[in-house]
């Protein structure tokens, strides 16, 4: 069983940054893993953000957060992360991060096997 923990979240205001991590336990091959990031707001659908393939060399954003948001990971810690710039109210949601055991990063929800619980986000005016 993989156990995945955020970290990171809070409240900030709009135009500050934060830096989410993702930290995976039990997961004897984290390097073969594609990582990725989904949010999800009030009343809306959980959406794709960010993922990165298992050696961190492929990496896939969705439009909204381009330019905005990086995603890295760092295996030998077997950890994930999404800085975050130039945050806008909209991006308030709660973030989760989750491990696909396939190489290449995915962007659809059900392509990921597992899960976190999730980091708040807020983003005030």
């Amino acid at each position: 069983q993989v156990q995945l923990v955020e970290s990171g979240g809070g409240l900030v205001q709009a135009g500050g940054s934060l830096r989410l991590s993702c930290a995976a336990a039990s997961v004897r091959t984290f390097s073969t893993t594609a990582m990725g990031w989904f949010r999800q707001a009030p009343g809306k659908e959980r959406e794709f953000v960010a993922a990165i393939s298992c050696g961190g060399r492929s990496t896939i954003y969705a439009d909204s957060v381009k330019g905005r948001f990086t995603i890295s990971r760092d295996n030998a810690k077997n950890t994930v992360y999404l800085p975050m710039n130039s945050l806008k109210p909209e991006d308030t949601a709660v973030y989760y991060c989750a491990a696909a055991l396939i190489c290449l990063p995915r962007t659809q929800r059900y392509q990921y096997d597992y899960w976190g619980q999730g980091t708040q986000v807020t983003v005030s005016l």
